[in-house]
C-alpha cells in the first residue's frame, strides 16, 4: 500500500457536517409526518406503499423478491413479512416461475393497485402540506438537484 492509501480521510468541514445533520432531521421529521397523515387516513404506511409502487411500474406488476429489495429500502427480513402481509391482504400474489419451481414472482393484484392509488392521494397530500409549502418550486428545484448529486 502505498502512503496515500494509508492516510485517515479528511474529516468533514463543519458546512458539510451540518448539511449531513439536517439532512438526516428533515428525513426523519418528514417521513414520521408523512406515515402521521397515512395513518389518520386509516392507510398501512410507506413500506406497504413503496413495495406496491415498485410493483406497480414493474413490466407485468411483478418483481422476484430481491428485485423488490434492491429499488426500496426495506432489509430482506423485512420485506418477507411484509410481503406475506400484503398476501395476506390480497394486495399481492405470489407465483411460480415458469422455468423453476423454486423461484416466486411477487405480483400486484387490482386490489394492490387500487390500495396504492388510495394512498398516493393522501402522500400526494402530505408531501404538499410538508414539503411544497415550505419550499417554493424554485427552492425545490435546487434542492432536487443538490441531492441528486449525492446519488
Amino acid at each position: 500500500m502505498s502512503d496515500k492509501e494509508d492516510a485517515p480521510a479528511p474529516a468533514p468541514s463543519p458546512d458539510v457536517t451540518q448539511a449531513w445533520v439536517n439532512l438526516m432531521r428533515a428525513q426523519q421529521r418528514l417521513l414520521a409526518l408523512i406515515e402521521h397523515d397515512l395513518k389518520a387516513a386509516g392507510l398501512p404506511g410507506l413500506g406497504w406503499y413503496d413495495v406496491l409502487w415498485e410493483l406497480s411500474r414493474a413490466h407485468g406488476g411483478r418483481l422476484r423478491p430481491f428485485e423488490i429489495e434492491e429499488r426500496t429500502l426495506l432489509a430482506q427480513y423485512n420485506l418477507s413479512r411484509l410481503i406475506d402481509r400484503l398476501e395476506r391482504e390480497g394486495l399481492v400474489e405470489r407465483q411460480v416461475f415458469d422455468d423453476d419451481g423454486r423461484g416466486r414472482w411477487v405480483v400486484i393484484t387490482e386490489k394492490g393497485r387500487a390500495l396504492r392509488s388510495t394512498m398516493w392521494d393522501v402522500y400526494a397530500r402530505a408531501i404538499a402540506k410538508h414539503v411544497g409549502a415550505r419550499l417554493p418550486d424554485a427552492g425545490a428545484a435546487q434542492l432536487a438537484d443538490l441531492l441528486s448529486r449525492l446519488l
